[in-house]
């Protein structure tokens, strides 16, 4: 759950970042404020889809992996209950449990369910509950929406004099908001989160603003 809620969020500061940038590049090369705004829907939008692929394509890999491992070690407690026995025996030693405990409790495992107790001691895996593509894909998918909406409603609604400003404040308090959120589930120094996002994020959109300006006076 807590590694969910942190690509949610990893997923919100690419939506942001993203989509800022390219609104002020946008904005320094003088673009009208119809193509700024269509140009961050399409950018949007585009950014969505790449994040829902992406994450579909590598958690469907990790899932696939999953399933290959969980038939392997099947096959191992089919083909050798000893040598598996043995392992078990091995790992629970590992704990601190005496020899004589772990004989007896890798024994009564191998009379219930010894696949999900070696999936879990060995792997750490569950076979009931492997990671979803379609999930990953839809919640990577959302959380570039919901970050991307911020700087979209901040060149909406600013006046164009004030866009630059006004695109980097709002896209500087998000990603402070979400460093701070991202260090509170990971359980992190969360200032050192925020000062890292924050500065990451404020050299970004300066290179692009003047990457803008630059092409903006040249053409």
């Amino acid at each position: 759950m807590l590694n969910r809620l942190r690509a949610g969020v990893l997923g919100a500061n690419d939506g942001i970042v993203s989509v800022s940038a390219m609104l002020l590049g946008m904005v320094g090369a003088g673009a009208e404020d119809s193509v700024v705004v269509t140009a961050g829907i399409a950018s949007t939008i585009a950014g969505a889809m790449s994040m829902a692929l992406g994450e579909y394509v590598s958690v469907s890999a990790q899932r696939d992996t999953e399933r290959m491992l969980i038939d392997k070690e099947r096959g191992e407690l089919r083909d050798m209950p000893v040598e598996e026995h043995g392992e078990l025996v091995g790992i629970l030693r590992g704990y601190g449990i005496s020899s004589e405990t772990a004989e007896a409790a890798a024994g009564e495992i191998g009379k219930s369910d010894p696949l999900r107790v070696h999936l879990k001691l060995e792997l750490g895996l569950d076979h009931n509950d492997l990671v979803s593509p379609w999930n990953a894909a839809l919640a990577s998918a959302l959380s570039f929406l919901v970050g991307a909406v911020l700087p979209m409603l901040a060149i909406i609604l600013s006046p164009d004099v004030a866009e630059p400003a006004v695109i980097t404040a709002v896209t500087l308090v998000a990603l402070g908001a979400t460093g701070a959120i991202s260090a509170t589930i990971a359980g992190t120094d969360r200032l050192r989160s925020v000062v890292r996002l924050v500065t990451g994020g404020a050299a970004g959109l300066a290179v692009t603003y003047g990457v803008g300006l630059l092409f903006g006076t040249a053409i």
